[in-house]
């Protein structure tokens, strides 16, 4: 969705107008997930919202221009419906067979899965949004996931309704690598965009770890190279497409998190993979002196660092093979880590497989 926005503003000189869910948050969207959302307080919403325009910024420009974007929240106008009004005004324009034929529903109440009231609502209030978009700021366009289509849709309908003028909806297919796996996974989880959740130099790694089919399509969405560019780089073969994985990595993370980084993060996989080193730029996480002391247990180290999410997902991986202290392989479970791995640069390097590397710092 941020690539699409990025697009709409710099080629296609529109305004991009990203809606933070203040309001629709506190009730949770159903679509395409079996399990209620979890109810975020007030206070998790707002630093939330800090979070994600922080995001945003890296992807469009924000400003006063007439195609400079804007962002607004949908808690200014939900949070003060009144509940009578809202059915008089905006719910009878909804028919609940149409409202139950919709995938986001009937996949839930298909597999017996409960569904509360107060997630039923949910595509009335993006419905309402978009009219409120609308009126407020002129919005034309609601653009999304293809498991936002029938949400957006209902939308345009309810502006029809209410008196907008014409709304449109664009919706992309949900991107899957060439093997099948959905974007934006990882084995150890998911692909977060925040530094503090997935560190500059992890995000460079998953794009240079692209599947050789992936490279070229994936230049062309999530990069601002020249098309020619990306032609030239498309025509290579062998070893040489590593080349182009590189220059996805960097095009990629420099957009997210500024060419430095991306530079930083490309010297830091140069100097581990090709020199062999411990690099003192690889993700660093602190762990206690007393810990390593009493002796830090191997599962407990991977789940804290995130490579697994739990420790029988790390006993399978040492069962595979796939653990790795200071680059020696993991054999035993049971094995504990004491100031004696500490390398001469004071630190611990634990690997997920070949290209996953983290730093144990005692503090």
């Amino acid at each position: 969705s941020a690539m699409m926005l990025h697009w709409l503003q710099d080629k296609g000189g529109g305004k991009p107008i990203t809606l933070m869910g203040g309001g629709t948050t506190r009730v949770g969207d159903p679509s395409g997930k079996d399990e209620t959302r979890q109810i975020l307080t007030v206070d998790q919403i707002n630093a939330n919202k800090k979070s994600i325009k922080g995001v945003f910024k890296r992807f469009v420009h924000f400003g006063k221009g007439k195609t400079d974007a804007l962002m607004a929240d949908n808690a200014k106008w939900l949070t003060k419906l009144n509940y009578i009004e809202m059915l008089r005004d905006v719910g009878r324009h909804f028919s609940v067979n149409r409202m139950l034929s919709m995938d986001s529903v009937k996949l839930r109440l298909d597999r017996d899965q409960e569904m509360s009231f107060i997630e039923f609502n949910y595509m009335i209030l993006q419905s309402y949004d978009f009219v409120q978009l609308a009126r407020q700021h002129g919005c034309n366009l609601q653009m999304g996931g293809s498991d936002q289509w029938g949400n957006i849709v209902m939308g345009v309908d309810l502006g029809r309704r209410m008196g907008t003028h014409q709304l449109f909806a664009l919706t992309t297919p949900l991107l899957t690598t060439a093997s099948g796996a959905k974007m934006g996974k990882t084995a150890a989880g998911a692909v977060w965009l925040n530094a503090n959740q997935f560190s500059s130099y992890d995000y460079w790694q998953y794009w240079r770890n692209t599947e050789d089919a992936d490279v070229v399509r994936f230049l062309k969405l999530f990069t601002t190279l020249p098309m020619s560019e990306i032609g030239k780089l498309a025509a290579l073969q062998g070893q040489e497409i590593n080349e182009a994985k590189k220059i996805l990595a960097n095009e990629a993370t420099a957009l997210l998190h500024k060419r430095t980084a991306a530079k930083k993060a490309a010297e830091t996989a140069r100097k581990t993979f090709e020199e062999g080193v411990v690099s003192q730029t690889l993700p660093t996480f602190e762990v206690k002196r007393q810990e390593l002391e009493d002796g830090y247990g191997i599962l407990t180290a991977n789940v804290a660092v995130g490579f697994v999410t739990s420790n029988g997902e790390a006993r399978r991986q040492i069962k595979s093979g796939g653990l790795r202290v200071n680059d020696v392989i993991v054999t035993d479970e049971k094995m504990v880590l004491t100031f004696s791995e500490l390398t001469p640069e004071g630190v611990i390097k634990l690997s997920f497989g070949k290209k996953r590397h983290v730093l144990l710092k005692p503090v």
